[in-house]
């Protein structure tokens, strides 16, 4: 059986692992601890023994990329696929699919996920975590549903923020540059006999992109406010409960992309822009039974407010029942006729069933006799969603060489919108887990898990994962996994019942001060899931005598049933018709070359075939990254790092990030200068046509004071 692998890009890297000299144990083995990752299996791992390939980005890279938005950071990650939809929304994927809906991969913040099931999305400007809170970020690169359940299809993102004991003391900082940056973030720790408290307020503004195709002024400014509160308490030697709060508020504008559908009509309106408020909610309580036993219980709520009203102007006879009647029974039939009704007034109605033809020949008489009059009303787009979540967690050493993972997950989602489902629509699942560590031998390492998960809407599945690791020591080791993963259809996907309630009309449509707008779209309601296979051949290790970490990953993924249509109220019909296949390699390395000195390089080939071309929009055949760290001493340290992908939506993206900071000891308290300068090395736009800056570069400044 041919898996289809490429062949590898990483010729030095391999004659590096595989070299004789390099296998002695003087150059592997020391006393320095392995460094531990949690996100791949739930259970703590070494990097050489994960079923799979992870990324870290700890908080030394943060704090160097000079990053303001999570979704930058994620540029560092192989095969990472980072772009903007429109303006202030970014887009991210891993390995790619459709550009404009990144619905296929899983983002958590401690564990709790920030995926919303009603609209299929993540807001990634809207997360509320500012991003000095964040201690790292673990990637897991590639399916988990084993692990995290539906959702986590093509990879796994898990932000996790400092501990409250790591955060004592004040911290205070602005960020003022171009582009009408002007963020701020203040902190406060502190720490009791048996507990920890960190609290933290945040803002971020920007104006966004300048320009959209015509040279016209792009509206996608954002401005942000969040507020973090994170409580660690010891209630015993064996017992502890972790809580946190987290709010968000602000607005992001949005531009008026409205057009009328009939001829003649001025498209007079207003803005779009949306109101977001985000609130969550967790505790959780931790016991460890004995050393070889513990567990956890964790519940969370969320709710997501985006209230988004607009005025749009029409012609009269778009509130037509007949014309209405005409879309329920014949959608394409319907637009033809409503985009050339000049043509059509003196021709008849276009050819099409009888019942087709009557209906068209009523509209006609109607626009005829009048009812081409323009109308503007306004419309209510908000949208509002909760989650409710409950999860257990046993971990459970069974031998010395035998580990177990296993858990139970409740969640209830729910989704509110007149628009977009004319109510109120929810959705429980309940899924249970399991992953099996055992280690076989010295160098032998085997590893199997599975999800059973059941939603509400969509029905149940079971997906499993297994892996072999051969550990060459500790440090070095090679894998081979095989897993299966599935999403399911979100609620838009698969249950959209979307029309406009238009109210506030002026003059009145056939006597209503309130009528629906005739385009109405109904989702198909039997959308089964997606399912992913996935198979990974791959390296790990960690050369200690020179401070190099290597990972080398060749994959070959098939995604079956997928549902490519994009969520548009205008013939939106879902299907499982289509399926995309990814072929190709990652390679990163991090390189402490001295105590001074880090450099990271990452690079990803990725091979799409799509049976719809939208699921290739958003992979680049070749992306990657480049990253120099440097302490010059006396309190001075730089970084530079490079970014690149040859063709996102079809446009090259390559940019050179710089930052300089000068750190200042003042008694006990420290004080930060730091400048960034982001400099395009392309001249596209990016990602869309309408995203475009008047200049290439941007500069912004920071200070940041601790005490």
């Amino acid at each position: 059986m041919s898996f289809g692998f490429p062949r590898p890009r990483s010729p030095l890297v391999l004659a590096l692992i595989f070299s004789s000299p390099l296998l002695a144990d003087d150059l592997f083995l020391d006393n320095d601890p392995l460094p531990q990752v949690l996100t791949a299996t739930r259970l703590k791992q070494s990097p050489a023994a994960v079923p799979g390939s992870m990324t870290v980005i700890d908080s030394e890279l943060i704090n160097a990329s000079g990053a303001r938005d999570i979704s930058e950071l994620l540029r560092l990650v192989p095969g990472m696929m980072v772009g903007n939809i429109s303006g202030n929304q970014a887009a991210v994927n891993y390995h790619g699919t459709n550009a404009s809906e990144a619905r296929r991969m899983q983002v958590l913040i401690d564990g709790r996920s920030v995926y919303r099931a009603g609209l299929a999305t993540v807001d990634w400007s809207d997360i509320p975590v500012a991003m000095e809170d964040i201690e790292r970020i673990e990637v897991f690169r590639g399916p988990n549903t084993v692990s995290y359940g539906a959702n986590a299809l093509m990879a796994v993102v898990n932000i996790i923020t400092r501990k409250p004991a790591d955060s004592h003391g004040t911290r205070l900082k602005v960020t003022r540059g171009q582009r009408g940056i002007n963020d701020f973030y203040a902190s406060q720790g502190m720490g009791w006999d048996s507990g920890d408290l960190r609290l933290s307020l945040s803002g971020q503004q920007d104006d966004g992109f300048d320009s959209d195709r015509t040279g016209a002024d792009y509206r996608d400014s954002r401005r942000l406010n969040r507020f973090s509160l994170a409580v660690s308490q010891t209630l015993n030697e064996n017992q502890s409960i972790d809580l946190q709060l987290n709010a968000k508020d602000g607005t992001n504008q949005r531009p008026y992309t409205y057009r009328p559908v009939f001829s003649g009509i001025t498209a007079a309106g207003n803005n779009s822009d949306v109101i977001a408020k985000d609130y969550a909610g967790s505790l959780r309580w931790n016991l460890d039974i004995n050393p070889d036993h513990s567990l956890y219980i964790q519940g969370s709520a969320q709710h997501w407010d985006r209230q988004q009203t607009w005025r749009a102007c029409d012609a009269e006879i778009s509130f037509s029942p007949e014309l209405t009647e005409l879309w329920q029974l014949n959608p394409n039939y319907t637009e033809r006729l409503a985009r050339n009704m000049v043509r059509f007034t003196s021709l008849g109605a276009p050819t099409g069933t009888p019942a087709e033809q009557a209906l068209g020949n009523q509209v006609l008489d109607q626009w005829r006799n009048g009812a081409r009059q323009t109308l503007c009303g306004d419309i209510d787009q908000s949208a509002r969603e909760s989650r409710y979540d409950l999860e257990l967690q046993d971990t459970l050493s069974l031998s010395d060489s035998l580990r177990l993972v296993s858990g139970m997950n409740y969640r209830y989602d729910r989704a509110n919108s007149e628009t977009y489902f004319n109510g109120t629509l929810d959705d429980t699942t309940w899924r249970a887990f399991g992953q099996l560590e055992w280690r076989a031998t010295e160098h032998w390492l085997l590893q199997g898990g599975a999800m059973y998960e059941d939603t509400q809407l969509t029905g149940h599945s079971l997906t499993p994962r297994v892996a072999v690791n051969y550990l060459i020591n500790p440090r070095h080791g090679l894998r081979a996994v095989y897993s299966e993963a599935i999403r399911s259809p979100d609620m838009f996907e698969n249950n959209v019942n979307w029309s406009y309630q238009v109210t506030n009309l002026k003059p009145s449509a056939y006597g209503q001060s309130s009528a629906r707008y005739f385009v109405k779209t109904r989702g198909p309601g039997d959308l089964e899931q997606e399912r992913m296979r996935s198979r990974e051949l791959g390296y790990n290790g960690y050369f200690a005598e020179w401070g190099l970490a290597v990972d080398v990953k060749l994959f070959y993924d098939e995604i079956t049933g997928m549902i490519s249509e994009p969520l548009r109220n205008n013939q939106y019909i879902a299907s499982n018709s289509n399926s995309s296949r990814f072929t190709g390699t990652e390679t990163q390395l991090d390189w402490r070359v001295s105590s001074a000195d880090r450099l990271r390089l990452t690079y990803a080939y990725v091979d799409a075939e799509a049976s719809n071309p939208l699921d290739a929009q958003q992979t680049a055949r070749n992306s990657g990254s480049a990253g120099w760290l440097r302490n010059w001493g006396q309190g001075w340290n730089s970084a530079l790092f490079y970014y690149g992908a040859d063709a996102l939506n079809g446009y090259r993206f390559e940019r050179v990030d710089t930052r300089i900071a000068k750190r200042i000891g003042l008694g006990k308290a420290n004080l930060e200068l730091a400048g960034v300068l982001q400099q395009r090395l392309d001249n596209q736009p990016t990602t869309f046509v309408d995203n475009n800056y008047d200049d290439r570069r941007v500069l912004y400044f920071s200070a940041e004071l601790e005490f």
